[in-house]
């Protein structure tokens, strides 16, 4: 089974690559179509300059830390998703780098997983839907989002340099065309539960695809206006 997944995820790889490169357009435009801004984005907004006043007070080492751990944990969440038994996390002492091994071959998913994929945002999410399951939204929870939201952003563009050896195992074509909308999506998916919860993370979801069909849909005008 976890063979013909890896196989499969394998087959999507520049399908998905060339899917969120042509999507960038409805990305970049949902920043201004999805309604994110109100009472709670404030707070988050909040949350996220928090984040970067707060990083100037951190130890330089802990800091690095945490990036690696957060790196190696979201490997490994992508591992188990694909169903590989994790063998081992590890942060190097010297906080040069860290490692994750895993049983099986792999695939491109858990390889570029920590440079788009929000782990501590995704499991606060998680935590704010048990939590306000029981008791309304609060504006400091809000600053929490916004918080780790300005984290996967410094953290993400702190793992990509001409040194990081997760981005040659999938080349850095693949890494071009798919990191960027990648990214946005996870910021904007963030923003969106902030907004309305698990229903705005939805409609935002929505909103991606209703922007590509009217990019096509333009796009294909103007190419037979250009042939016609």
């Amino acid at each position: 089974m976890r063979t013909l997944l890896n196989r499969f995820i394998e087959l999507l790889k520049w399908p998905v690559a060339v899917y969120m490169l042509i999507s960038l357009p409805a990305y970049v435009q949902s920043f201004y179509l999805f309604n994110f801004m109100n009472l709670w984005s404030g707070a988050m907004l909040g949350g996220f300059f928090l984040f970067f006043i707060s990083r100037g007070f951190m130890d330089t080492e802990m800091k690095t830390s945490m990036e690696i751990a957060a790196h190696e944990m979201t490997h490994a969440f992508f591992a188990l998703l694909t169903l590989h038994k994790i063998k081992s996390i590890r942060v190097n002492p010297d906080n040069d780098g860290g490692s994750m091994s895993f049983e099986g071959e792999g695939n491109w998913l858990i390889i570029i997983a920590p440079y788009f994929f929000p782990l501590f945002g995704f499991a606060v999410m998680i935590a704010v839907s048990v939590y306000t399951h029981y008791a309304p939204s609060n504006l400091i929870l809000n600053m929490i989002i916004g918080f780790f939201i300005a984290y996967h952003i410094d953290t993400v563009a702190s793992q990509i340099h001409e040194k990081q050896t997760d981005l040659p195992k999938v080349s850095y074509k693949f890494c071009v065309m798919f990191l960027p909308s990648a990214n946005i999506w996870a910021v904007c998916s963030m923003m969106a539960f902030n907004s309305r919860g698990w229903n705005g993370f939805w409609v935002y979801q929505s909103v991606i695809s209703k922007l590509n069909e009217r990019n096509w849909d333009y796009a294909l005008y103007y190419i037979r206006q250009f042939l016609g």
